[in-house]
């Protein structure tokens, strides 16, 4: 079992900046893929970003492509979510998420998920 704890959402204005950070416990962090998720009032739940269990592979939805930097820290089970420039759009409960045996998060079902952090970009 892995548990996900995120944190760091918030109320932001639109071009403002926020953090989320989630922390994981349990099984070894470096055996899992790592990605953020969101879902917005009304839509299905969306791919944010993913990284692998060496941090030298991103990949990003074309929404948040250059906005939004995924990174983690192996030594303290962590794995964060810069966003910059944050529009109204991005509003939504973001997820943390964990895949083993996979290279990416994006089109496959993860393993765990956090209870999530609600992120509110006001305009």
């Amino acid at each position: 079992q892995v548990q996900l704890v995120e944190s760091g959402g918030g109320l932001v204005q639109a071009g403002g900046s926020l953090r989320l950070s989630c922390a994981a416990s349990g099984r070894t962090f470096r055996d899992y893929v790592m990605g953020w998720f969101r879902q917005a009032p009304g839509k299905e739940r969306e791919f944010v970003a993913t990284i692998n269990w060496s941090g030298n592979v991103r990949a990003y939805a074309d929404a948040v492509k250059g906005r939004f930097t995924i990174s983690r820290d192996n030594a303290k089970n962590t794995v964060a979510l810069q966003m910059n420039s944050l529009e109204p759009e991005d509003t939504a409960v973001y997820y943390c998420a964990a895949r083993g045996g996979a290279s990416s998060v994006r089109g496959v079902a993860p393993d765990y998920w956090g209870q999530g952090t609600q992120v509110t970009v006001s305009s």
